[in-house]
């Protein structure tokens, strides 16, 4: 009797009824699936369909393939009417202050690090999609230039003074690789951790 209890249990053939393991097939299907983009990858695709689209609502339409420059100045001058930081002008009695205690008139503007970030994923995708470096619009000077202008003009409006982040020594002598271990040692809240925090802090006010 038990015996055949088990013989009914296992499909009678010795086979279990109830799970069936997947094929190698079935295996070889789910490695296929494609992965989920990152959040720049999608940013990436979003902001290049973007600037995309704004080229061929010109008039006359500007082909990829033409846009040099000044096509992408006049796209970043563009998106400043979408803009949500508070730029204040020369004659602004609160400008140059970073909490102006009322509000202005004063126009709001793209921030320089939304911009900066822009550029940089545009200028990526402008060579993903066949473009060739040495004629990426994206990587001119006059773009460097403009973006230059737009951070210490933004700085000194909003009055909040732009700090480059420091650049960490490449060569380390025995001693201070020692010292710096034994500091690792001894707990946080180290020197080195501050300055990591001040300059990560300076930085994030544009962003």
């Amino acid at each position: 009797m038990s015996h055949d209890r088990g013989k009914a249990f296992s499909g009678g053939d010795g086979s279990s009824s109830g799970y069936s393991s997947p094929s190698p097939t079935d295996h070889h299907e789910q490695q296929q699936q494609p992965a989920t983009p990152s959040r720049y990858e999608s940013q990436k695709r979003r902001d290049w369909n973007t600037f995309g689209q704004y080229l061929r609502n010109q008039r006359p339409p500007v082909p990829l393939s033409q846009c040099n420059y000044s096509h992408v100045l006049e796209f970043l001058r563009y998106l400043d009417q979408f803009g949500k930081t508070k730029v204040h002008l020369q004659g602004c009695m609160f400008y140059g202050q970073p909490e102006p205690p009322a509000p202005c008139t004063c126009p709001l503007r793209q921030a320089w690090g939304s911009l900066d970030a822009l550029i940089g994923r545009l200028r990526a995708a402008y060579e993903e999609n066949g473009g060739a470096p040495e004629s990426n619009p994206f990587a001119s000077g006059a773009i460097r230039v403009y973006l230059k202008e737009v951070r210490e003009c933004q700085a000194k409006a909003r009055g909040i003074p732009y700090k480059k982040k420091k650049k960490k020594p490449t060569a380390t002598t025995p001693t201070s690789s020692s010292s710096s271990s034994s500091s690792g040692r001894g707990g946080g809240g180290g020197p080195g951790n501050s300055d990591r925090d001040s300059s990560t802090s300076s930085i994030m006010h544009f962003s």
